[in-house]
C-alpha cells in the first residue's frame, strides 16, 4: 500500500523536557523559512504533488506525484481526499482546500494515535496495538503486530512515533479505527461476530446461537403487544378508521382479551431459530464458494458474505413473516394454530401467497442500512471534530445517541416500504382489490397522502428501547449460565 512521507526541514525544538508530549510538533518552527513546521511541510507537499504547476492539485496529480514518492493508492482513495477537501467543487484542490483537509485530516489522525497510545509516551509498540485491536473484537498474533509497526518504522526501534504514524497516513482517506485496519490489510483478522475453530469443536458457537434465540425470543415476547398494535394500525388504521394506541389496545382487549395482544407471537419467536440457523450455514458456503477460508478472508469480503447470508436468511424465512402477519390479524377462532393458518392460506391463495409483499421487503433493506451507517458516520465524526480532544473513542453514551438517532433515520426512510409490505402480507384477509407494490404506493398517497405510509409509526418507535434492553440483558445473562466466556 506504499509507504510514509518524508518531507522535513530544519526544526527550532523546544529544549528537552519543556515539551511533555512528543506529539506537539506542530508548534515547531523552520529556522530557514520562519513558517510552522506543518505549514513548511504542507507548502513542499503541494508543490511536489502539484505535477503541472498550475496551482491546483487534481486526480492525475495525486496519481503521478505520489508515484513519484513511492507511495500507491487507487483512484477510489484519491477520489475520497480530492471529494473531501474540495470545497468550491471544481474537482481539484487549490492551496487553501488543500491545507484546510491536511489540517483535518492530522487532526483526525492525532486523535486515533492517542487513543491506541496507551501507555500514553508518544509512542505506539506492537502490544499496544494488539491490545486496541482485542478491545473491538479482532485479535492478531505478536507477529502480525511486528508486521504492521515495520511497515511503519523508519527507524528500525520498532515502535512508532506520531511523526512516523501521521507520514505514514497522511495522505491515505482512513481517518477512524476500522478503516486504517482495512488499510492495514493484514492477514488473518477476526472481526466481532466470527466464530472461531476452538469454538465450533467445543460447542461454544451452538452455545453463543442458543444465548442470542433466547434474548431474541424473550425481548419479542415482552413487547409483542406493541408490534400486533404496530401492524394492526399499518393495516386498518386510515382517515376514516382513526386508531391511536389508546384505542387500539381497547380495541384488542375487547374483542379477543388479554391474551390476544400476543397474538402472532408464537410465530415471530418460532422463526428466530431456522433463521440464525438458516445465515450461520448459508455464510459458511458463502465464504467457501468466494475462495476463502475463514483465516485469510478479509473484512471487505466478510462483510459481503454477511450481507448475503442475511438476505438468503430472510427469504427462506419470509413464509414466516406471512403467516406472523395473517395471525396478527385475524380474529378470535379464526385459526386454531399456526398450522391451521397455513392449510387456510394454502387453500385460498395458493404457494405464491407466501411471497407477498416479498419486493418491499428486500428493497426496505437498501435504504435502512445504507443510510443507518451513513448518519452514524457522520454524527461520530462530526462529535470527533468538535469534542475530542485526547481519544478517538467518543465513549458508550455518544455511540449510543449516534446509534439511536442513525437508527430511527434508518427506519423512517425504509418504513413506507416496510408498511406497504405488510399491506401486501395482509391483502387477502381485507377482502380488498389485490394490488402490487407500486398501486399500493399510490392508492396509499391518493386517498390517506403522506402520512398514510407511516400508520403504526409510534408503536414501532415505542417498542425500540425496551427490546434492545431486554435482549441485552437476557443476553448477558444466558451467555453467564452457559459458560459462555465475553471476548
Amino acid at each position: 500500500t506504499g509507504g510514509g512521507l518524508a518531507l522535513h526541514c530544519e526544526i527550532s525544538k523546544p529544549p528537552a523536557g519543556d515539551d511533555p508530549n512528543p506529539s506537539h510538533s506542530s508548534a515547531h518552527y523552520c529556522d530557514i523559512c520562519g513558517r510552522s513546521e506543518q505549514e513548511h511541510r504542507f507548502k513542499v507537499l503541494f508543490q511536489v504533488l502539484d505535477v503541472n504547476g498550475d496551482g491546483g492539485i487534481c486526480i492525475n496529480d495525486l496519481t503521478i506525484g505520489l508515484k513519484k514518492m513511492g507511495v500507491h493508492r487507487t483512484e477510489h482513495e484519491l477520489m475520497k481526499i480530492v471529494k473531501a477537501g474540495d470545497k468550491d467543487l471544481d474537482g481539484q484542490l487549490d492551496f487553501e482546500e488543500f491545507v484546510h483537509y491536511l489540517r483535518d485530516h492530522e487532526k483526525k489522525l492525532r486523535l486515533v494515535f492517542k487513543s491506541l497510545d496507551k501507555k500514553n509516551d508518544g509512542r505506539i509498540d506492537s502490544q499496544e496495538i494488539m491490545q486496541s485491536l482485542c478491545d473491538l473484537g479482532i485479535h492478531i498474533s505478536e507477529e502480525q503486530a511486528d508486521q504492521i509497526l515495520k511497515s511503519m518504522d523508519k527507524n528500525g526501534t520498532m515502535t512508532i512515533d506520531w511523526n512516523e504514524w501521521r507520514d505514514y497516513h497522511l495522505l491515505h482517506p482512513a481517518d477512524n479505527i476500522p478503516e486504517i485496519i482495512l488499510y492495514w490489510n493484514t492477514p488473518r483478522l477476526m472481526v466481532p461476530d466470527e466464530f472461531t475453530a476452538e469454538e465450533k469443536q467445543t460447542g461454544m458457537l451452538w452455545r453463543i446461537l442458543v444465548a442470542g434465540g433466547g434474548a431474541g425470543a424473550v425481548s419479542r415476547t415482552c413487547t409483542a403487544p406493541l408490534d400486533r398494535l404496530k401492524v394492526l394500525m399499518q393495516v386498518h388504521a386510515s382517515k376514516r378508521n382513526s386508531m391511536n394506541i389508546a384505542s387500539g389496545f381497547a380495541q384488542m382487549i375487547r374483542e379477543g382479551g388479554v391474551r390476544s395482544l400476543w397474538r402472532g407471537n408464537g410465530m415471530n419467536v418460532v422463526k428466530i431459530a431456522p433463521e440464525s440457523a438458516i445465515k450461520f450455514m448459508a455464510y459458511e458456503q458463502i465464504k467457501r464458494l468466494m475462495g476463502s477460508k475463514q483465516e485469510t478472508l478479509g473484512i471487505p469480503e466478510r462483510f459481503v458474505a454477511g450481507s448475503l447470508a442475511g438476505a438468503i436468511a430472510q427469504s427462506s424465512i419470509y413464509p414466516m413473516e406471512v403467516l406472523k402477519t395473517r395471525l396478527a390479524l385475524g380474529k378470535t377462532g379464526q385459526y386454531t394454530g399456526i398450522l391451521d393458518c397455513v392449510k387456510h392460506v394454502l387453500k385460498k391463495e395458493g404457494v405464491i401467497a407466501f411471497y407477498k409483499g416479498y419486493v418491499p421487503n428486500m428493497l426496505g433493506i437498501i435504504p435502512y442500512a445504507g443510510i443507518d451507517l451513513a448518519v452514524y458516520e457522520t454524527l461520530k465524526n462530526s462529535w470527533l471534530q468538535r469534542f475530542a480532544t485526547d481519544s478517538a473513542d467518543p465513549g458508550i453514551f455518544v455511540l449510543l445517541a449516534c446509534g439511536t438517532t442513525s437508527s430511527t433515520c434508518g427506519q423512517l426512510a425504509s418504513y413506507p416500504l416496510a408498511l406497504v409490505r405488510t399491506r401486501m402480507q395482509a391483502q387477502a384477509t381485507d377482502g380488498g382489490p389485490q394490488m402490487n407494490m407500486t398501486a399500493l404506493f399510490k392508492h396509499i398517497l391518493r386517498t390517506e397522502g403522506a402520512l398514510g405510509l407511516y400508520r403504526g409509526l409510534a408503536p414501532n418507535f415505542m417498542k425500540v428501547i425496551p427490546s434492545v434492553s431486554i435482549s441485552y440483558v437476557v443476553y448477558e445473562y444466558l451467555k453467564k449460565t452457559l459458560g459462555v466466556q465475553s471476548k
